[in-house]
């Protein structure tokens, strides 16, 4: 069994490096994930693991000493404090190889997707992702995006990236793709054409949710067959983009009630 102690250890500062840097992120093809949570949803979709640290009686997946097709490396807490981007780390620490983002060549006709323009608060991205999942929809991310591989986007996705598709484009890759589809892109947003959202039917299609502080940018806006808004009282601006994001996917969803499954109760 292998016990790191120092923190200077070349795997130590890689695993620092991958939490803070996204170029380092990029260069390596590889990203950081903190918190048992974590380990168990990519040992459970088998997740191309490349190094886990732990600490003593931390919970792992497997049981410990078992031989495993990646390093694994006990350390102290203090080591562990030295790499995890956590304020009070969780005992558990591991990287990963980056999936390939890469929009299909072809989306489904029958798809649902949601579009993310200029999205930038990690947390935000990360729950986004994972209500997309939960409604049946695939996520798709334009430039000016937080980073999907920051720490705080996976942690917020709760292992979203290691069981769903997640897709990154360009705007004219979007509009190509949607366009081969006959897919409608709406976009959340207020102007001449703007409908309900109850009035639209968004069984096959895909919806844009914009920047927390300005919406949609005019080039997507440009690009939207149509716009849809989530009424509201009238001294209420808007929503938070996750949360907008939450009330378009559901309705979404609600209409097209045979692609919706009862799930595990939200508190046990």
């Amino acid at each position: 069994m292998e016990t790191i102690t120092s923190r200077s250890n070349p795997l130590c500062v890689h695993l620092r490096k991958l939490a803070s840097s996204r170029s380092y992120r990029e260069e390596t093809g590889e990203f950081l994930c903190d918190s048992p949570k974590l380990l168990r949803e990519a040992a459970q979709w088998d997740a191309p693991i490349r190094a886990v640290l732990y600490t003593p009686g931390a919970e792992l997946p497997w049981p410990e000493g078992e031989v495993l097709p990646f390093r694994t490396a006990r350390v102290s807490e203090s080591v562990m404090r030295s790499v995890s981007p956590m304020e009070t780390p969780q005992g558990v620490v591991f990287s990963c190889r980056t999936p390939d983002y890469r929009l299909p060549e072809r989306l489904a006709a029958e798809g649902r997707y949601l579009v993310l323009d200029g999205v930038q608060d990690p947390g935000n991205v990360g729950t986004i992702l994972r209500t997309a999942d939960a409604f049946g929809a695939a996520a798709i991310l334009l430039p000016g995006c937080a980073d999907l591989n920051n720490p705080k986007t996976l942690r917020a996705g709760m292992g979203i990236h290691f069981r769903s598709a997640i897709y990154r484009c360009t705007l004219e890759e979007l509009t190509a793709r949607l366009e081969e589809a006959g897919l409608p892109l709406y976009g959340a947003a207020l102007r001449d054409d703007t409908i309900d959202v109850r009035e639209v039917d968004l069984r096959r299609c895909a919806m844009a949710v914009g920047n927390e502080g300005r919406g949609l940018s005019a080039a997507v806006l440009a690009a939207c067959g149509g716009t849809i808004r989530i009424p509201m009282e009238p001294r209420c601006e808007s929503l938070n983009a996750a949360s907008a994001a939450a009330v378009l996917l559901w309705e979404a969803a609600r209409g097209d009630s045979r692609r919706l499954s009862p799930g595990p109760a939200a508190f046990q």
